[in-house]
């Protein structure tokens, strides 16, 4: 004998068993539950919120105004500014470095075949700086040791990125020795070449 369409609908349901309807019972209650206790909280929030702003805007209602009084302002002074620099006079100009003439030239510690000395041989003064003090006409030793302060500055506003190194680095003292070619007060003084 086969099976029966009846027979086929109880098996469908066979999972339906009074536990699980009891869960699914259970599930549901909480759900309604949790809905109705949201609901109320949100009511009790609203609440709040209407009773504050019922509140706020009686103080403000009961609150007179005193346009005779004055109100306080609170000012906040600006950052200091450095002073600007005094204006130049007509026969001033602004300090540019001319490199000053070598009447004859100085042993120097490996001239080129131009005549001019290595300058990266002075501690801080690399390969574009080198450069950078060709192209503002500084190429001997005997130049930036005979450097005035004035001349110093001047140089090194110049100096752009490298700014600050003629001073920290002492490239006046270092091209003095060099300048005279020597080596050992060199050394003794600013280490080995």
């Amino acid at each position: 004998m086969g099976t029966t369409s009846t027979d086929h609908g109880v098996q469908a349901y066979a999972w339906v068993t009074p536990a699980t309807l009891i869960a699914i019972a259970v599930f549901a209650v909480l759900v309604i539950a949790a809905i109705i206790w949201g609901a109320r909280l949100k009511a009790q929030r609203k609440a709040a919120e209407v009773e504050l702003r019922d509140e706020a805007e009686a103080i403000v209602a009961n609150t007179p105004v005193d346009d005779t009084a004055p109100t306080e302002v609170l000012v906040v002074p600006p950052p200091p500014v450095a002073p600007a620099p005094p204006p130049l006079a007509a026969s001033e100009t602004p300090a540019t470095y001319e490199p000053a003439p070598v009447a004859t030239p100085a042993p120097s510690a490996s001239p080129s075949a131009t005549g001019a000395d290595d300058l990266t041989l002075l501690k801080g003064v690399g390969p574009k700086l080198a450069a950078r003090l060709a192209e503002l006409g500084v190429t001997r030793f005997a130049q930036v040791a005979a450097l005035s302060s004035a001349e110093a500055d001047a140089l090194d506003a110049q100096l752009g990125t490298f700014r600050g190194r003629l001073t920290r680095d002492r490239w006046i003292d270092q091209a003095a020795y060099l300048a005279k070619d020597d080596r050992k007060g060199f050394e003794a003084e600013f280490g080995k070449l």
